[in-house]
């Protein structure tokens, strides 16, 4: 009966296939993602782990996201090798498996991560109503919250992967991987990816309220308070509030949307151009998602002036090391800064305004 299940896949899934004149594209834009992907979040650990000296809870998660994402990454070029072999695959089913779950599963860790960010920084900066959940309060307050919500992320993640490998579905095809995959007969899968994606829009809105909750207080701030000498700053810190929220909604919303259309023409008789356009326009959807991995620690050094000034520090000491000459004139150029250009804190005194608003709301949230 299992082999009679395997051919009927086979032969189903065979019979809608076709020459895939979009598998060159795919090889060269995911080797650009891995390239920059693993460049990226390896010097994004290093910062974190090395150079960063604010131990704080969103420092925690970064360095999570940034493994999480150093995993998807690695998982890019197993996909590369298929795509340059006209989407053959020797490495045996097993293999397939083990790369295609590791791959989602790293990238919906990488998701819950970000909602999980946007928690604690709306946390830190609103606060939660007093209503009875006081020590709720003070535990999301601290920062150790973060180290046990990654933990129970990684673990639960790890127990819902290792059955999808070690399970067989029954519409394995022989030589192929990451392609099309009726679900008829593995109708609990289809139905998890729909639970998968009910968890993405509950992350996206949550980013969408405590990102735009922020923003309000940083602009309100702003407009309170505009003779402050870093009142401009908290405008700036609106606008970039929602970088997150920008690259989330590019790279993933698009994947998620079109995900229940993908999930139903698995579950149903459907035409097999119909069926062809669907997978293509999911692979497009799913490279946008695998863009992200590259994305985020561009977003790191954006958003954040801590890991902006660690790793600028960091690369001035690799080329002082090639190029000694340059240490002379760069400490030159940092005493003229310093003599030429009057602190924060000096023009704060003069003006009575004391610290920004940003560092007494929350004075270790800038990850």
């Amino acid at each position: 009966m299992l082999f009679n299940n395997l051919h009927i896949a086979s032969k189903d899934n065979h019979s809608c296939s076709s020459e895939d004149v979009q598998r060159l594209p795919f090889a060269i834009l995911y080797s650009l993602i891995f390239l920059f992907g693993l460049v990226g979040n390896l010097l994004a650990l290093w910062v974190f782990i090395f150079l960063h000296s604010r131990h704080n809870s969103v420092r925690i998660f970064l360095i999570n996201v940034a493994v999480a994402d150093l995993v998807l990454v690695v998982c890019l070029p197993f996909r590369i090798f298929y795509h340059i072999r006209g989407n053959h695959w020797p490495l045996g089913p097993s293999m397939c498996k083990i790369v295609g779950n590791l791959f989602y599963m790293n990238m919906y860790v990488s998701i819950t991560l970000l909602g999980l960010i946007s928690l604690d920084r709306y946390v830190k900066i609103q606060g939660l109503p007093k209503t009875g959940a006081s020590c709720c309060h003070r535990w999301l307050k601290g920062n150790r919250w973060s180290v046990v919500a990654c933990s129970v992320l990684w673990i639960v993640s790890l127990l819902a992967v290792v059955p999808m490998i070690a399970l067989t579905e029954g519409n394995e095809e022989q030589g192929k991987c990451f392609q099309y995959k009726t679900r008829k007969q593995a109708q609990s899968k289809a139905y998890f990816n729909l639970f998968l994606v009910a968890v993405f829009w509950l992350v996206f809105l949550l980013l969408v309220m405590s990102y735009g909750q922020i923003a309000c207080r940083l602009l309100k701030a702003s407009h309170d308070k505009p003779n402050l000498p870093n009142a401009g700053h908290y405008s700036r810190a609106a606008k970039k509030s929602f970088v997150v929220l920008f690259l989330f909604t590019i790279c993933f919303a698009p994947y998620h949307a079109f995900r229940g259309v993908y999930v139903h023409s698995q579950l149903t008789e459907m035409p097999c151009e119909m069926r062809r356009i669907i997978d293509h326009a999911n692979e497009v959807m799913l490279l946008l998602s695998a863009l992200n991995s590259c994305l985020d620690p561009l977003m790191y050094f954006v958003l954040s002036a801590s890991v902006r000034k660690a790793t600028l520090s960091a690369i001035s000491r690799v080329i002082c090391l090639f190029n000694p000459s340059s240490i002379n004139s760069s400490s030159t150029e940092r005493r003229r800064t310093s003599v030429s250009q009057p602190s924060t804190a000096s023009l704060a005194k003069q003006h009575g305004t004391g610290p920004p608003i940003l560092m007494t709301i929350h004075p270790k949230d800038d990850p």
